[in-house]
């Protein structure tokens, strides 16, 4: 068994009861309970009445299965009134990780670490390996998932087929249909093939037979149907059986599902050997010109007892891995690769930052100025110089990488790759360097560096190499702003376009390592002319530090291709995110009248035409890229 520094809790939250457990070591799973919903108001009140339950110990990583679509920080539950955000939630708890899925998701991806004997297949087919399997179970609600292999792993759908239409096979299923009809414009699968859909089956039944109905539960009608020998009750059971042969069927082919179709959820498993007798699998194999095809699809109901435990694990243990794989966020990247730039009390701070993350998370100034040695001052230095704010900005986002709320990964173009699979890396990386760039924005220095722009009586933009295109693309959007500006790429036209820069203009100097040697002599030289500097470039560069204003894009670009790809569409998006800040501030001359082309320019800024109206302008001024009066928050241009 692996142990781990401190018991995981894993939960699984249905719409009825809350099922909490300790992992205190690799699949073993301890203080096992099982809650009702009712008995509270919130999913903090029974998370928090359980944990108080098992004081004294302490828990630091937590991963929660729920009966819900998880998409973003908010969860508000289908078939229940919790609802929460999770980051709060975390912070409530005291929890270094909390991660929150759909329940459906954990179970599919328990399937590939059960054992033979914790499920029992029901039917013929053959499972074929390393294919698709497909995962559904009725409970509270119907959930659905599906499981796709990888070389080394599997990827978990996040599904909510459950509300996939109804579709009646015979004239009961059609009474059925029109009696649900009189309560529900849309039908779904869930809404019959849940334990209130079982309740609802057999009233429709009672209906469509002429025979008085019984308030019953969906366990009394279910035990009626087994043991007591009630007609409606076991037609009821019986059309339910035979309703998940057919959403199993429909996944089956939706999915490809080769690798078969496992059953779970908190009714099949209860009705043990009725269930292998009854019409599932038959309905599941009346497939028309597809019998075939399904008749080889085995089908399997999960018997495992912690079978969802065992998915949230799994997946919390992977979230962990991945954060420990690398540590943290994409700021603590940037401390790794500034280290060498950092002045001796700086580096003091970095290296307490890299080994203590969570308690420089947690811990106010004065206790990160006192263990790294260094004043609370030198503190507010270090986030600056990675672009931050302060010490608040740092820390969201040092919370952002620990928690996992930003994935950004990388993925390894290789010679194997198919021109599809190229493609979709290419994308894929550029999409996750674009999300690492956005984590980094500082407000503060977008705010200045559009005040500056707005300002200026000329803008001139100078770039080398690769980055040419970038500068030229600038000065084509601002000149048809009508802001006298130029684009200067080689080296000798540079120096002398710095030479005769005015006070009050504006050089923006676009580098990737902000090392170059003729452009740091660029910028002593608009300087010296007494203009001001705008950098685009990375962090704890030399040029970063010459520039009144940095825009940090830090991105290491494979040196082996001698291009550097992603990193100039980085810069490309910083020019337009400063364009579009101007844009907006120019407003009042926009509507006082520009050229068509201009306006043009203006609308396509404000999203698809739409023009920025003086509502809008105030918006924007509070989102962080407006200024009622651009040069108010500009700090003392010292030389």
């Amino acid at each position: 068994m692996v142990s781990f520094d401190s018991p995981r809790l894993i939960a699984d939250i249905g719409g009825t009861y809350a099922r909490f457990a300790l992992e205190i070591e690799k699949g073993k799973f301890e203080h096992i309970a099982s809650l009702r919903c009712a008995d509270y108001p919130d999913f903090h009140s029974a998370i928090n009445f359980y944990l108080n339950s098992i004081a004294p110990l302490q828990v630091e990583h937590a991963a929660v299965a729920i009966a819900n679509p998880v998409d973003g920080d908010r969860v508000s539950m289908t078939n229940y009134h919790w609802q929460f955000s999770i980051e709060q939630m975390r912070l409530q708890l005291g929890f270094d990780t909390l991660v929150i899925v759909n329940d459906f998701t954990a179970l599919a991806m328990a399937v590939p670490r059960l054992d033979v004997s914790e499920t029992r297949q029901i039917g013929g087919g053959e499972t074929r390996k390393q294919s698709v399997i497909g995962v559904l179970g009725p409970g509270s609600g119907l959930g659905v998932s599906g499981l796709i292999p990888l070389q080394d792993g599997w990827i978990s759908l996040g599904s909510e087929g459950g509300h996939s239409s109804f579709s009646p096979r015979d004239e009961r299923e059609i009474a059925v249909l029109q009696y649900a009809w009189k309560s529900f414009d849309h039908v779904s699968f869930e809404r019959l093939l849940s334990g209130s859909g079982l309740e609802l089956t057999y009233r429709a039944l009672a209906d469509y037979r002429a025979v008085p109905s019984s308030d019953l539960t969906a366990p009394e009608i279910t035990e009626r149907a087994l043991n007591a020998g009630d007609a409606v009750c076991a037609e009821a059971l019986e059309i339910f059986c035979s309703l998940l042969g057919t959403a199993a069927a429909n996944l089956a082919l939706t999915l490809g599902a080769l690798g078969g179709i496992y059953i779970g959820g908190g009714i099949v498993p209860r009705l043990g050997a009725y269930f292998d007798a009854s019409p599932f699998r038959a309905r599941f194999e009346e497939r028309g010109r597809f019998s075939q095809y399904v008749a080889a699809i085995p089908t399997f109901v999960i018997t495992a007892e912690h079978a969802t435990f065992i998915g949230v694990s799994a997946i919390l243990e992977a979230q962990l891995r991945s954060i420990k794989a690398t540590p943290g966020s994409a700021i603590l990247g940037q401390i790794r690769r500034a280290r060498a730039e950092l002045s001796p009390a700086e580096l003091r701070v970095a290296e307490y930052i890299l080994a203590h993350p969570r308690a420089a998370l947690n811990d106010p100034i004065a206790d990160i100025s006192r263990a790294a040695q260094v004043s609370q001052p030198t503190v507010i230095r270090f986030c600056r110089s990675l672009g931050c704010e302060g010490l608040s900005d740092f820390k969201l986002r040092l919370a952002s990488g620990l928690t996992g709320t930003v994935p950004v990964t990388h993925t390894q173009v290789t010679h194997d790759d198919s021109m599809l699979e190229l493609g979709a890396k290419v994308l894929g990386n550029t999409a996750s360097a674009i999300l690492q760039v956005r984590s980094q924005l500082n407000r503060e220095m977008i705010d200045k560096a559009i005040a500056l722009l707005i300002q200026a009586n000329r803008v001139e933009f100078f770039a080398v190499g690769h980055y040419g295109v970038v500068a030229q693309d600038a000065q084509y959007k601002f000149l048809r702003f009508g802001v006298s500006s130029g684009a200067y790429t080689d080296s000798r036209l540079q120096l002398l376009a710095a030479s005769v820069l005015k006070p009050g203009d504006v050089a923006v100097i676009i580098s990737s390592s902000g090392r170059m040697p003729e452009l740091l002599e660029v910028a002593d030289k608009a300087r010296e002319r007494g203009a001001y500097i705008i950098a685009i470039t990375a962090s704890q560069s030399p040029l970063a530090r010459k520039a009144d204003a940095a825009l940090i894009v830090d991105h290491v670009e494979d040196i082996s291709t001698h291009l550097p790809m992603i990193s100039r569409i980085l810069h490309l998006l910083v020019i337009d995110i400063l364009a579009v800040g101007v844009a907006m501030q120019r407003n009042t001359e926009i509507e006082q009248g520009l050229n068509p082309e201009q306006a043009e320019l203006l609308d396509e800024a404000n999203h698809g035409g739409r023009k920025t109206s003086a509502k809008n302008e105030a918006s924007a001024s509070n989102s962080g890229y407006g200024l009622a009066n651009p040069l108010a928050r500009l700090t003392s241009h010292s030389r």
